[in-house]
């Protein structure tokens, strides 16, 4: 009469929506609305694809004031394309040289539509320059880089055998950037999608059933994809190419973990009872507070990123928490349909059934499926499902403070790789795949003033650019500085040429010193900007941001973390162990990308875009975890909970680790050196939080602590009367009876 009752209650109380996502009709008719919506979307959504490099200039910068002010300028809207001319043998150029740069001067400038400006020979004589000024308009938009592409068709046609010409400059820096991320949106969809169908076959061990989360989440992918865009034309913020990339990922990532962590709660209740809409409701019930959690944690921390001053953190902020939202959505309405839809046999050839698992036990068997928890204090001995992951979790709360400290000093012994790295990288060493403008630049800058081709631009009151002339020539690293033109609104314009190369330590160092002489000239309120300058205060503003994001983020998860398991000890705890094993992750992350992938160094935002990841990223295996712990505790001592907990979800908590390690990875298809290494570092931390945090770090704190951990809130007053949690008797024939099997 108990169990009936049970299953009755059971019943009563699953609530409407989890009645209709589990009922047939309803779930062919949810199917067929997620359909409808997804076409309306694909139909109503601009389908245009994101080719831009990051917008990294924070608004209120300096340099991005002299932007402004240059429009006001005769030469307004105009932006040199850089011609560097050379003899393949290095010979120098000659007469018949330099004729043939003018040459090809004209050329180029008959595409553009405006007069080029030299040759600048070199004082070696083996090399010269030609300048055209192109429309900046006509380099933002889709066809700057087939404006580019003609340029150097043009150049080329009828070029002297043995020279070579080289276009660099902002244009043709601008055209390279958008070349490599073309056809990118589909390598990275192609290479995601293949990482999870091949992970989710080998998870399952099912021909079919990986075919039914890949389609939702590819179907959300793309849904994704477009809402993002239409939210951004709709507040103004432009999704670059890298930005498009990291949300597919996310969406992709985030939702397998989803599906993963409900299909298999779907498939631990089908062993429980035959009735599989009734298995199906009740690992709804059981899977959405960790996925909710899980979800929330992310997007708030996202959000975060609106309060950052560069442009690009404010633009990831949004889009992502709007695909991730995307991806909650699939996750809780059109997977659990489409399970509802498909049946029991969806886990052919592995069909889990009552009894499948269980009925051949016998004393032997039961042996070897089954582990004793060592005494707790209390003298009470419980048998938990056993398994790799149910005696390694054995074996932890044995030995809790010597598997904690071995687990620390290893995490602390990988932070140290971050001691000594370079932050930062030039200009040239932003791109993995070759450019021409990036060996251009290089070829310019052995015969030529480093800097010459990204010149630094002074602004002063008309009037005092003598004095501000004066006070820029004695700056250390300034090669020349000259004159260029007046605006109508009583500005003064000087063009410096350093001699250390765009976005280096030197020529930042120059930016820095060049504003701090010309902020002594009386009266001028002259301000400096140029791409160097620019880079000073991209980096700046990464500093800047940091400092206010990372707490931001913490507090968030925090908070998060309080609401889902309304404790206070246990959040403090998790957050500890994700933000020890998040500084490991990128002293890992750095020695493998610096010292073993042959990167010179740290690209300024990869920081924050690492940390901002494995933090909300990192602690949702420990959220999932400590929830099902939490739920084990309500009927067990918190040590005995955590062994269970971690025996019945470590298979699927590794394998939805192992997914978005892999996910991460695949950034590696895009053409920044910067999204390869936030990739390589999220991936390597996923896996320590999977591997190391999850499993043994808090395990191990769990049982030092012991039911402390739950304070203020106490597990065991959720445990109903006379529950059995641990041998439930089977429902009656009324209770399991389903038509449709």
């Amino acid at each position: 009469m108990r169990t009936r009752s049970t299953a009755g209650e059971t019943h009563a109380t699953s609530g409407g929506w989890v009645r209709v996502l589990t009922g047939k009709l309803t779930a062919w008719m949810i199917l067929a609305a997620v359909l409808l919506v997804s076409g309306a979307v694909f139909a109503l959504a601009s389908s245009e694809g994101a080719s831009e490099a990051p917008q990294t200039l924070p608004d209120t910068s300096e340099a991005a004031l002299v932007s402004q002010i240059q429009q006001e300028f005769p030469d307004a809207g105009s932006v040199p394309a850089v011609l560097v001319v050379t003899r393949q043998d290095g010979d120098v150029l000659g007469p018949e040289g330099i004729a043939a740069a003018v040459g090809a001067g004209e050329r180029m400038a008959e595409v553009v539509g405006a007069a080029p400006q030299g040759p600048i020979p070199s004082e070696d004589g083996a090399a010269a320059l030609v300048l055209v000024p192109v429309d900046v308009e006509s380099i933002s938009n889709e066809q700057g880089s087939e404006l580019v592409r003609d340029m150097r068709a043009a150049v080329a046609d009828g070029l002297d055998p043995g020279l070579e010409a080289q276009l660099t400059g902002g244009p043709a820096f601008a055209a390279d950037t958008a070349a490599a991320f073309e056809g990118a949106d589909f390598r990275l969809l192609a290479a995601t999608a293949t990482v999870v169908a091949v992970l989710l076959i080998i998870t399952y061990r099912s021909p079919v059933l990986w075919l039914v989360p890949l389609v939702v989440i590819a179907v959300a992918d793309r849904v994704a994809s477009l809402l993002v865009s239409t939210v951004g034309d709709a507040l103004g913020v432009t999704v670059d190419g890298s930005t498009s990339g990291i949300v597919s990922v996310l969406v992709f990532g985030a939702g397998t973990n989803y599906a993963l962590l409900l299909v298999s709660r779907y498939r631990e209740e089908l062993r429980k009872t035959e009735n599989r809409r009734q298995a199906l409701g009740d690992a709804y019930r059981g899977a959405v507070p960790a996925i909710v959690a899980s979800n929330i944690t992310v997007v708030l921390a996202l959000l975060t990123l609106l309060l950052a001053t560069l442009p690009n953190y404010r633009s990831l902020g949004i889009s992502a928490a709007v695909g991730l939202l995307v991806a909650l959505a699939y996750a809780l309405v059109a997977l659990p349909a489409a399970l509802a839809v498909c049946g029991r046999g969806l886990f052919w050839p592995f069909v889990p059934r009552p009894g499948r698992d269980t009925g051949r036990a016998n004393a032997s068997s039961s042996k070897r499926r089954r582990l004793i928890v060592p005494t707790t204090p209390e003298g009470f001995r419980e048998d938990v499902p056993s398994g790799v992951w149910g005696r390694i979790a054995s074996g932890v709360v044995t030995r809790p403070a010597r598997v904690l400290i071995s687990c620390v000093l290893i995490l602390v012994i990988l932070a140290f790789g971050l001691l000594g790295t370079r932050i930062g990288l030039s200009q040239t060493e932003q791109f993995r795949t070759p450019s021409e403008a990036v060996a251009g630049l290089e070829t310019a800058a052995e015969h030529f003033p480093a800097g010459v081709t990204d010149p630094v631009t002074v602004l002063t009151r008309t009037g005092t650019e003598t004095d501000v002339l004066e006070a820029v020539q004695g700056v250390e690293g300034v090669v020349s500085a000259v004159p260029a033109g007046e605006s109508d609104t009583g500005w003064s314009r000087i063009t410096v040429t350093l001699d250390a190369a765009p976005a280096t330590d030197r020529s930042e160092d120059s930016v820095v010193a060049l504003r701090s002489a010309v902020d002594e000239v009386p009266g001028s309120e002259a301000i400096v900007g140029g791409p160097v300058a620019e880079a000073v205060d991209t980096s700046d503003g990464n500093l800047r941001d940091l400092a206010l994001i990372a707490p931001l983020i913490l507090l968030v998860v925090f908070a998060v973390l309080v609401l889902a398991l309304r404790a206070l000890i246990a959040p403090l705890l998790l957050l500890g162990a994700t933000v020890l094993s998040s500084l490991a992750a990128l002293g890992l992350g750095t020695f493998v990308t610096t010292q073993i992938l042959g990167f010179p160094g740290l690209d300024v935002s990869v920081p924050l875009y690492s940390f901002l990841f494995l933090v909300a990223l990192g602690v949702d295996y420990s959220v999932f975890l400590v929830i099902r712990a939490r739920e084990e505790a309500a009927t067990h001592s918190t040590r005995e909970a955590m062994v269970r907990a971690v025996a019945l979800t470590g298979g699927v908590i590794t394998s939805a680790g192992i997914v978005l390690a892999s996910v991460f990875v695949v950034l590696g298809v895009l053409p920044l050196i910067v999204l390869t290494q936030v990739g390589v570092i999220v991936a390597l931390g996923v896996l320590l939080d999977t591997f190391l945090v999850r499993t043994l770090v808090v395990p191990a704190l769990f049982t030092l602590v012991g039911e402390r951990v739950w304070w203020p809130g106490d597990p065991h007053a959720s445990a109903s009367p006379g529950a059995a949690p641990d041998d439930p008797a089977p429902a009656s024939t009324a209770d399991t009876k389903e038509t449709h099997p």
